[in-house]
């Protein structure tokens, strides 16, 4: 037998709890998990936002342009992240930002978003095997969370809209790490906005941009060292 189909053979029958990454020396790995909640967790919002868009006659891009450029719906959404407004208040100004009706805006602007089962498996693999788990979202509203999922999933749960500050202030990072009962430097974050990301390096955890699943799950084996496939 060649030397290479033996290690082919000895690397495919490895026993899941003798798994390691390839790639991660055990040394830099890490032994904590936080991520966000919409688009890491969920389906993509910025499809849900587009979609909303185009059914009601406006850019698709107008949601996304609006927080980019315009500093009053730049205001809006950091209030409304910080809990600092509710949905009511927030819904009548930036309908008449970006032109549509007011009423369910925000129900609507979330319309498709849905859970992504792949992540929440892969979450829930995560804390099975005894690795802490946390949540640092920035919330648009606070009632759109399943309960029954966060208590699954996490050790520890931080909301914007509770607790008056939002992301990217590295408070709120602190908090999620402490909220899991672990220390900054323990932690992969994941975020699906990459200047989420900085804040999260800067207090010695690793990062992972979200945009696919199958790829935050290759990256998540790698950093805790967790077979999840």
């Amino acid at each position: 037998m060649s030397s290479s189909r033996a290690l082919a053979m000895g690397l495919s029958n490895l026993h899941s709890e003798h798994w390691i990454s390839l790639r991660v020396p055990v040394s830099e790995q890490k032994t904590a998990l936080l991520v966000d909640w919409g688009g890491v967790m969920t389906t993509d919002l910025f499809a849900s936002f587009r979609a909303f868009c185009e059914e009601n006659d406006v850019d698709a891009e107008a949601i996304g342009t609006a927080f980019r450029t315009d500093p009053e719906a730049q205001s809006l959404l950091f209030d409304l992240e910080r809990g600092l407004i509710d949905e009511s208040e927030f819904e009548p100004h930036f309908a008449q930002l970006i032109g549509v009706e007011p009423e369910g805006l925000i129900d609507g602007l979330f319309g498709l978003v849905g859970p992504d089962d792949a992540m929440i498996d892969a979450v829930r693999t995560v804390r099975d095997s005894g690795i802490r788990t946390g949540l640092v979202s920035n919330s648009w509203g606070t009632r759109r969370y399943p309960q029954h999922l966060l208590d699954e999933l996490f050790d520890g749960v931080v909301i914007s809209g509770h607790e008056g500050m939002r992301k990217p202030a590295p408070e709120i990072y602190l908090l999620g790490a402490e909220r899991a009962g672990v220390e900054p430097a323990e932690c992969v974050f994941v975020d699906d906005l990459h200047f989420n990301l900085d804040p999260a390096r800067e207090l010695g955890m690793a990062a992972i941009h979200h945009t696919d699943a199958s790829e935050t799950i290759i990256e998540l084996e790698q950093l805790l060292g967790v077979k999840l496939r």
